[in-house]
C-alpha cells in the first residue's frame, strides 16, 4: 500500500515537471520550480507519514500474529478434546453397532428358521390339497369319460334310431304330446283320429275346438314331420362353406316339405269337420329356422295347401292361444249361471234385511235395559258417598238410604 502511494506520487511529479517543461516563458519556469519544491516537501510528509503508518503495521501485524497464535492454540486444545470425546462415542457406538448386529443376526435366524418352519407346514398342506384336489378332478375326469362313453352309445343309439324312418317319426310324435299334455288337458285333444270323412289315414294329433252349436267340435289337425336326411345335408354343406350344395340341398328340402304340406292337405284337412288348415309340427327349431328362411315358403305354404308350419316353440304359443280361447269361451258359457246367481244372493239380501232390522229392534231393546242399569248404578253411588261421609261424621245419612228406595220405586 505504501509503495502504491509513493509511486503515484512520483508519477504526478514526473508528469508536472514534463508539463511545466514544455512552457517556454521564464515565469512559468519559476512557477514550475515552486510546484515541484512544494511537491517535493508533500512527497516528504507522505514519506514520514508513511514510515509511521509502516511502523503501525507492524505494531498491529505484530499483536494479531500473538492473538492468533493464541487462538490457535486453544483451537488445538478444543480438536484434541473434542476429538477424545468422539473417539469415545465411536467407540461406544461400534460397541452398540456390534450389539445390534449380533441381536439382529439372531433374530434374523427365528425368523428364518420360522419363516421356513411355516413354508414347510404350508408347502406341505398346499401339496396334499393339490394332490387331492388333482385326483379328485382326475376321479371327476374318469366319471365323465364314462359318462361321455355312455353318451356316445346313446346318440349311436339316436342315430340308429333316427335313421329309421318309423322311429323318426314316433320320436316326433311323442315331442308333440310332450307339448299338448303341458299345455292342454286330455280333453281337449284327440290322438290318432281320422279327421276326413270317408278316409282311413289316421293323423296324428287333433284339437278339438268348440263348434258352431253347444255339445259339437271341430278339430284341428296337426302331424309331424322330421326330413331328417335333406336337412342334415343341408346343415354339412353350410358347415363347408359349400354355396352350390346349400342351394341344391335348400331346394331339395323345399321341394321335401311342399310334398308334406300336399299330403296333409289331402289327408286330414276336410270342412266342417275340421278346421280350414292343418298344422305341420317340425320337432327341430334349427330346422323350423331353415324353413322360415326360404323366401315365402311359409306363406304359399298356407295360401296353397292351407298348412301353418310350426316349431316346438311356435306349437307352444299357439295351443297357450288356444287356450285362453278355451276360458274365454268358458267364461261366455257361465255368465248366464253367474246371473242366475246373482238372483239368488238379491232374494238372500232382502231376507237379510228383514233379519238385520229385527235385531236392531233387539239392540235397542238391551241398550234400553243398559240405560237402567246405569241409572241404578249412580243412584247407588251417591248412597255409597252419603255413607262415607257419615262415617267420617259418626252420622249415617238416611236421607240417601231413602232417595235410593225413591229412585227404584221410579225405575220400577
Amino acid at each position: 500500500m505504501q509503495i502504491l502511494i509513493v509511486a503515484l506520487l512520483a508519477v504526478t511529479a514526473v508528469l508536472a515537471v514534463l508539463i511545466l517543461s514544455k512552457l517556454s516563458k521564464p515565469q512559468d519556469n519559476r512557477e514550475l520550480e515552486k510546484a515541484v519544491e512544494d511537491v517535493s516537501r508533500q512527497l516528504a510528509a507522505v514519506s514520514g507519514r508513511l514510515d509511521e503508518i509502516s511502523r503501525n503495521n507492524t505494531a498491529v501485524s505484530q499483536s494479531v500474529e500473538k492473538g492468533l497464535g493464541e487462538i490457535r492454540t486453544d483451537n488445538e486444545k478444543r480438536l484434541d478434546g473434542m476429538r477424545k470425546v468422539l473417539e469415545e462415542k465411536m467407540l461406544l457406538v461400534d460397541a452398540r453397532l456390534r450389539e445390534i448386529r449380533t441381536d439382529n443376526e439372531k433374530r434374523l435366524e427365528e425368523i428364518r428358521q420360522t419363516v421356513d418352519e411355516k413354508l414347510q407346514k404350508t408347502l406341505e398342506s398346499r401339496l396334499s390339497v393339490t394332490f387331492k384336489t388333482v385326483s379328485d378332478q382326475l376321479e371327476s375326469v374318469y366319471k365323465q369319460l364314462g359318462e361321455m362313453q355312455n353318451l356316445a352309445r346313446g346318440v349311436d343309439n339316436l342315430e340308429k334310431v333316427l335313421t329309421n324312418v318309423k322311429t323318426r317319426g314316433m320320436w316326433g310324435e311323442l315331442q308333440a304330446e310332450r307339448i299338448l299334455s303341458e299345455i292342454l288337458t286330455p280333453d281337449q285333444y284327440v290322438k290318432n283320429v281320422v279327421t276326413k270323412k270317408g278316409g282311413r289315414d289316421p293323423v296324428e294329433f287333433a284339437v278339438r275346438l268348440p263348434g258352431a252349436e253347444d255339445g259339437t267340435f271341430v278339430l284341428m289337425p296337426i302331424d309331424s314331420k322330421f326330413p331328417r336326411e335333406d336337412y342334415e345335408r343341408l346343415c354339412e354343406a353350410t358347415e363347408k362353406a359349400d354355396t352350390a350344395a346349400v342351394l341344391k340341398y335348400r331346394d331339395a328340402l323345399e321341394k321335401r316339405i311342399r310334398f308334406e304340406a300336399k299330403v296333409i292337405c289331402e289327408k286330414y284337412i276336410d270342412v266342417p269337420n275340421t278346421t280350414d288348415f292343418a298344422v305341420m309340427f317340425l320337432p327341430i327349431e334349427g330346422l323350423y329356422a331353415e324353413i322360415l328362411s326360404v323366401p315365402g315358403l311359409q306363406e304359399s305354404l298356407q295360401r296353397q295347401y292351407r298348412v301353418m308350419v310350426a316349431g316346438p316353440t311356435t306349437l307352444a304359443s299357439l295351443l297357450n292361444s288356444l287356450q285362453m280361447g278355451f276360458r274365454t269361451l268358458a267364461i261366455e258359457k257361465r255368465s248366464a249361471e253367474v246371473w242366475n246367481i246373482l238372483g239368488q244372493v238379491k232374494t238372500q239380501f232382502g231376507k237379510f234385511e228383514t233379519v238385520l232390522e229385527k235385531v236392531q229392534n233387539k239392540l235397542r231393546s238391551a241398550s234400553n235395559d243398559v240405560d237402567q242399569v246405569f241409572v241404578r248404578q249412580r243412584a247407588m253411588s251417591r248412597a255409597l258417598k252419603g255413607v262415607e261421609a257419615a262415617e267420617e261424621n259418626n252420622l249415617i245419612d238416611f236421607e240417601s238410604v231413602q232417595d235410593i228406595e225413591v229412585d227404584e220405586e221410579n225405575d220400577v
